[in-house]
């Protein structure tokens, strides 16, 4: 059996610093990968995410689902072998309990339109 070729990546953050990079296997879930990136997070950051939840990892403009390997989400065009692939780490900006609710309860009065065709 052939060995397994492990993927290098590096999270890039919302303010332009790293989480790696680091070895993954090409099994490895993007769930797995948040849980890591959470683990790692730089402490004494402003709006950091508090749960897995909070994170979404992008890949060539797409937003990953947890429940893919690296293997599944991999865009080989322009990966070098041996190169480090940078992923995007977007963090859900956090919502208080009372605010969340008025926002979503007046979300749908405040975006009405009206068209007139004359």
């Amino acid at each position: 059996m052939a060995k397994e070729e492990l993927i290098e990546l590096k999270f890039r953050l919302f303010d332009g610093t790293d989480v790696g990079p680091n070895k993954y296997s090409p099994t490895t879930t993007v769930g797995t990968l948040k849980e890591l990136i959470l683990a790692e997070w730089p402490k004494g950051k402003e709006n950091g995410p508090r749960t897995v939840s909070d994170l979404k990892i992008i890949n060539a403009g797409k937003i990953l689902e947890n429940n893919k390997t690296l293997a599944q989400c991999r865009v080989p065009v322009g990966e070098l072998p041996g190169g480090v692939t940078t992923m995007h780490v977007v963090v859900r900006p956090p919502l208080s309990e009372k605010n969340g609710e008025k926002q979503l309860a007046d979300f749908p009065k405040k975006n009405r339109c009206s068209c007139s065709i004359m």
